[in-house]
């Protein structure tokens, strides 16, 4: 029987994380060297976990698929991280940012988790400054916060507009400091493409070299995941082109179960699509609705630019929704708001997807200068792409794919329900509910690697350490169903692209999964997911050849999952009989057209099963229970 105990601590919410480490069991300095862990995935939750692990003294080997380890995705989050050290003395706390947190995700979060991560906040800072990382600092030195959405507190700090990036500098260095003295190694161009498991355990990982297409074993006595989310099941995000669902999916396959795979997030700061051939969206920070002002013409206007519609003829319409946060709402809300004014008629652009994001205001009211020093990059990123000068003319943004909040399910130390594999950061549920605040994911990232799974990984490996070789008959078996995979992978010989099955993936997506959902709709994508599928397996063509460098190949791969786990998706969409967050069912809503929980029968996290491919998942529900917050609609009015 699955274990689900969530092995959360009794003791007031307070207490709860020092108590655990407390409690929890070591390993001796002169042990740790004959312990051997895999981290899969090097951006900033992988980075940091491996790089704490290997200080302590483990061998660690770190993998990733991209040529460095600097270019995992976690350098294009921008706009800031959270923590409450409370420098603008406004009040801040432990507790107000566990609230805006819980609250954010529409109490479909764990308490436990959740105060955790905003008790950690502050060490993140500390250990980020102390690496060197180039915070903007106020006049008088001490670290510039400000606002993001969701929040009355200016608790974000920031690195201009490239805060993912120089902590991921930050993190990365601490690894290669670990791999030059001979306590790590990174393993670039390896892409991870099953699980080994002896005796129910997590043992090691099958790899294929993306170079040399080799198919290659590694074992360890324990498996962190830190490879990021699944949104680049909607074809068109703000992901990279390479973050996948891969490395979770095998890890499911081998009796990990996932955890709300419906709440994922769609991003309202994305510059709009512009062309069908488009592969891939740009993220605009969240940060920029600091000082942006968002609007669109009060009546549909195609014909004049911004700057000929006057300030009476134009529609403010966060601000007038929601004028307690104004333009700083959360995500979900903020992204129903705009889809819902461009289907009235009154988006802007060439494609109607799209509203302004204006800064004329801000400029006049603190000087070019200063908005410069917060968001410069951001507009030059800005120019590059669109060829428009924000400076002159307002940004133009429309919502996007962007994170995945559910991922597989975890108890209280990030242990999957495989004993001996760890989910962090992206690649869990556990910490943001049905919606992730801004600025919370880098907190969660780092939170997780540096100072959670490391005593999580020590505690699991006093207590089920065990030397395996790879030559166990565990190992040889993952190997000849990856190497089965490939061939059938690479003998369809249709006709159709993998990269045109992934676009009528995302499109099927986006419309029946995506802002907004009803019964209808996501009965009707799941018929076409398993049509699709199946045509998929029928005429899928590819490059011939699995050994060398095909990314055709891996991109197939990344695809076949990707159809899969939509399904998933939808399942987990259709069952979940509520409005909540970013999963927003169009049959339940207020009066005022915001999310309708139903707290009664839906506090709950949703755990799926595999069953194997020709049987339903299997559902179990995890119990939410609230003892430091009490349950509420949500108000940002």
């Amino acid at each position: 029987m699955t274990d689900f105990d969530n092995r959360i601590p009794a003791g007031p919410i307070e207490e709860k994380w020092r108590t655990w480490l407390d409690d929890h069991r070591l390993v001796g300095p002169r042990q740790r060297g004959d312990h051997r862990v895999l981290v899969v995935g090097t951006g900033l939750a992988g980075s940091s976990a491996a790089a704490t692990l290997a200080g302590m003294g483990y061998k660690v080997d770190c993998f990733c698929f991209q040529d460095s380890a600097r270019r995992a995705h976690s350098i294009a989050a921008q706009g800031g991280i959270n923590a409450t050290k409370d420098y603008a003395n406004e009040g801040d706390s432990v507790r107000r940012l566990f609230h805006d947190t819980i609250e954010g995700g529409d109490f479909r979060a764990r308490e436990a988790n959740v105060w955790r991560l905003a008790e950690l906040s502050t060490r993140i800072i500390d250990q980020a400054v102390a690496q060197g990382v180039p915070f903007n600092r106020e006049y008088g030195g001490h670290l510039a916060t400000r606002s993001f959405g969701g929040v009355l507190v200016e608790r974000t700090f920031y690195c201009r507009g490239q805060t993912g990036q120089q902590l991921l500098l930050g993190a990365y260095s601490a690894l290669q400091k670990q791999v030059l003295d001979g306590r790590a190694q990174v393993h670039t161009r390896h892409e991870m493409l099953d699980l080994v498991l002896v005796d129910g355990h997590a043992r090691g990982i099958i790899t294929r070299d993306l170079v040399s297409g080799e198919i290659e074993r590694w074992s360890a006595d324990a498996v962190v995941l830190a490879t990021g989310g699944y949104s680049n099941v909607y074809y068109l995000s703000t992901n990279a082109l390479g973050c996948s669902v891969t490395a979770i999916w095998r890890a499911r396959k081998r009796g990990a179960a996932m955890a709300n795979p419906c709440f994922t997030q769609i991003h309202p700061t994305s510059i709009p699509q512009t062309h069908e051939n488009q592969s891939k969206l740009t993220l605009m920070s969240e940060s920029l609705r600091n000082d942006g002002r968002i609007w669109v013409p009060k009546a549909e206007d195609e014909e004049r630019s911004a700057d000929e519609i006057g300030e009476d003829e134009r529609s403010y319409f966060l601000e007038e929704r929601y004028p307690r946060y104004g333009n700083l709402v959360p995500r979900d809300v903020a992204s129903r708001a705009a889809k819902l004014v461009c289907d009235e008629g009154r988006g802007v652009g060439p494609t109607g997807r799209g509203v302004y994001l204006d800064f004329q205001d801000a400029i006049a009211e603190r000087g070019r200068a200063e908005i410069d020093s917060r968001y410069g990059n951001l507009f030059e990123l800005y120019e590059r792409i669109t060829g428009e000068n924000p400076w002159e003319v307002p940004m133009r943004i429309y919502p996007a794919p962007h994170y995945a909040m559910g991922g597989l399910w975890v108890d209280y130390e990030l242990q999957t329900t495989i004993p001996g594999l760890f989910a962090i950061g992206e690649a869990n549920f556990s910490d943001h509910g049905a919606n992730r605040l801004g600025a919370s994911a880098m907190m969660q990232c780092l939170a997780d690697g540096y100072f959670i799974v490391p005593h999580s990984v020590t505690n699991y490996l006093s207590k089920h350490a065990a030397n395996v070789e790879t030559a166990e008959p565990s190992f040889e078996r993952a190997e000849g169903e990856v190497n089965e995979r490939l061939g059938r992978l690479v003998s369809v010989g249709g006709k159709t692209s993998q990269s045109q099955f992934h676009k009528q993936l995302g499109n099927l997506m986006i419309d029946n999964c995506g802002i907004l959902r009803n019964a209808d709709g996501l009965r009707e994508a799941i018929g076409g997911l398993r049509s699709m599928r199946e045509e998929f397996w029928r005429d899928l063509t590819i490059e011939p050849g699995e050994k060398g460098m095909n990314q055709s190949l891996e991109h197939a791969g990344r695809v076949a999952d990707f159809l899969e786990m939509a399904e998933l998706m939808c399942n987990d969409a259709l069952d979940r009989d509520e409005s909540c967050g970013s999963h927003f069912r169009e049959e339940h809503q207020t009066d005022g057209g915001e999310a309708q929980r139903d707290d009664e029968n839906w506090a709950s996290v949703s755990i799926w099963e595999f069953e194997g491919p020709d049987s339903e998942p299997k559902k179990t529900a995890e119990q939410l229970s609230f003892e430091a917050v009490e349950l509420e609609q949500r108000d940002y009015a």
